[in-house]
Order: structure tokens, then sequence, then C-alpha cells
């Protein structure tokens, strides 16, 4: 079935359509390489994961990035494959030959992105008519790209849009290419460039300003049919909207639907973080080690009553292991007592009072959260103290 037939009618209260690009944009990122077999592995976990279509690869950039991605192409995951290209019919052909449904063809837009071309926007118009129109003998889904789209101005996004439609582009990618753009923008823009009818618009978000996921989900929210995002927000510089913090934004919303298993994101996060070499920071929002590990006594206090008191989901819905209580400087009572009835220890209050003098001091110094072994050590301290 062609992929404009999947691809949702124009409703953004019910079904965004989400596009991983962790094979394509987020390989770029410097120093990332995935070898043929971490991409084909990684396409398979995003096509259980349930992501509507992969930006599979550039495959003009090599004859072994196409090959890699005709084996992906050739397992038919249920998902829609696109592959990237510049506005040649060089890179488009390579698309061709690596066997994907789906291609992206990639046009400068903003007068900079022009002017470090060489070109005009009339010149856009030309290549756009007749690559758009050759392509679509082949493909059976032709999107566009608009090149750092957030600094061209909303008059020349409006006519990219309408240039796209009357050459029969499906899809029209609007760029935040250098990540300047902030929700409030977003907002404006979508509300004065969304039409009634012509091609499907999607947001593409890059995270210079730390507002990657943010403006992904106020695009949405604001009318947008699609969006790309990528695994952990690996991507150039600093990265694009994460798939892990869309994904569960949009489910505790309560508003959208999409087809994403939530609890496979932590072990797709892993997998990524294996084959690109860049580690998970401690703090990554959703699928980080540090993300429901809790250490302040009031915090922890009210988790051991309610674990929904000081987090906004559990673990378990993004694939994560349970949360966890840490024992260190801010630490409570609560927290001592409930570490050693896990270790088939019955403190009282009393007793864990004595010992969190103990906690408070030992981790001062250590500058860091006590581990177990040195807990039991100064418990066991303590007993012979009397």
């Amino acid at each position: 079935m062609p992929i404009t037939a999947t691809h949702p009618a124009r409703n953004p209260a019910r079904r965004p359509w989400i596009i991983d690009t962790t094979l394509r944009d987020g390989e770029q990122a410097p120093g990332v390489v995935f070898s043929a077999a971490e991409k084909k592995e990684l396409a398979m976990l995003l096509g259980e994961c349930g992501v509507d279509e992969l930006e599979i690869g550039y495959p003009a950039i090599s004859p072994e990035e196409e090959n890699s991605i005709r084996s992906i192409a050739a397992l038919h995951l249920p998902l829609a494959l696109t592959g990237w290209a510049r506005a040649k019919w060089e890179d488009i052909e390579a698309v061709l030959r690596s066997g994907t449904e789906g291609v992206h063809i990639s046009f400068p837009l903003s007068p900079l992105y022009l002017e470090l071309m060489g070109r005009n926007y009339s010149w856009v118009q030309d290549q756009m008519m007749e690559l758009v129109s050759r392509a679509k003998r082949y493909f059976r889904f032709v999107s566009v790209g608009a090149q750092d789209s957030t600094r061209a101005g909303t008059d020349s996004i409006r006519q990219f849009i309408a240039d796209a439609a009357s050459c029969g582009a499906e899809r029209v990618r609007i760029a935040d290419t250098v990540g300047i753009a902030t929700p409030p923008m977003l907002t404006e823009l979508f509300r004065e460039l969304l039409p009634t009818g012509g091609p499907f618009l999607e947001f593409h978000a890059h995270n210079d300003l730390g507002m990657a996921t943010a403006n992904a989900f106020t695009a949405i929210a604001n009318g947008c049919d699609a969006v790309s995002v990528s695994v952990t927000g690996l991507g150039e510089r600093a990265g694009n909207a994460a798939l892990e913090e869309l994904a569960i934004a949009l489910k505790l919303s309560g508003t959208y639907e999409t087809l994403i298993d939530t609890t496979a994101l932590t072990r797709i996060a892993l997998a990524v973080s294996r084959a690109s070499g860049r580690t998970i920071q401690p703090q990554k929002a959703v699928v980080g080690e540090a993300a429901f590990q809790h250490e302040s006594g009031i915090h922890c206090a009210a988790l051991l009553k309610d674990p929904l008191s000081y987090q906004p989901f559990l673990p378990a819905l993004a694939g994560g292991a349970e949360h966890a209580l840490i024992i260190g400087k801010h630490s409570g009572s609560a927290s001592i007592q409930d570490y050693f009835w896990r270790k088939g220890v019955d403190l009282s209050r009393q007793e864990a009072l004595k010992m969190l003098i103990g906690v408070r001091r030992a981790s001062s110094e250590k500058k860091r959260a006590l581990t177990p072994d040195e807990l039991e050590t100064l418990h066991r301290r303590l007993q012979k103290e009397g």
C-alpha cells in the first residue's frame, strides 16, 4: 500500500506521524559511525517499537551505504522507509537503487543557504519541478525539505509549500536547521502556514537551544502532521528532538495516538548508545540512569507512600527498571529504614536517625552517595557502639 494511504489525515488532535532519523541525521553526529549490522539491528528495533517511518540514510554517500540500506529494505519492516537526497538527480538515483519506497529531497531556502550555494529561489523552483516530477515516476512517496526554514521567513516558507504542491510533493519538511526556534515562534508559524489541503507538513527540530523536543511537541499541537526525531536526540551538534521524550510526552498528554510501544524505548536507547559510542548522560530525560533516582529525604518519604508523588510516570512505561532511593547527604530516616528493611533488617526510627548522622557525615566527606557496602559497614559499626 502506498505511504500516502497510510499517512494519517490532517488531524493534529489525534495521530501525528513519527519519522525516526537516527540512521541518517543521528549518524551525522560527529564521530558516529554505524556498521551495516548495527544499522540493521536498530532498524528492526525501531520497526518493532512502532515508529511510522525511518529516514534510513543518505545512500549517495558511498556504495557501502547504498548496500546497507538495500539490505534493510529487503527486510520489509512494518514501517515506511525514506532515503535522503540533495537536489541532484544522481542522489535520487542512489536512493532508487537502495530500494526505499520514499525519497526526501533537500533544498536550500534561507537567503544565507542560497548564497552559500550560489543559487537563487528561481533555481529552487526549477529544480523542484524537474526532480519531484521525475522522482514521482519511481517512488511511492516524495518529500521535499526546506533547509534553514526558520531563518527564511514565513512568506518564503509559504511560497515553498505552494511550489511543492504544484509539482506533486506529498510532504514538506520545515527544518529548524540551526535550532533557533522556540515554542511561541512555532505556534505563530504554523497558524500562518497550515493551509486547507496541500502537502502534509513535517517539522524537523534541532536542539541547539535545548528546545527540540518541546518544539516538536508544539508543532504537533499547532497542526503539523509529522515530526522527525532520533533516539536519545542523537544528531549534529546538540542533536535532534528525542524519540523517547516526545513519545512519552504524547502518551501522557492523553490527546494524541501513536503506534509507539513506549516500553521498548529504554532498550532502543541502550542499543543506540552502544552502536554510537555515545554514553547516555545520567540525567537524560526518560532513559537516563538518574531520571528515576531519588535522594532527598522529603521526596523519598513521599515516594514510599506513592511512587507518582515525585515522578511524572513510572519507569516501566519507558521500559526502565524500578525507581531507586539513593542514600547520601540529603537522605532522610525513611530511606534508611526502607533500605535495611529490603535487606531483612528492621531498623527503628531512632536507630535510623542515629545512622543518618553517620550517613550524612560520610557522604559529605566522600562527596557522593554511599555504596551498599559502605552502608552496611556503617550499620555494623553503630551496632557495636551500641
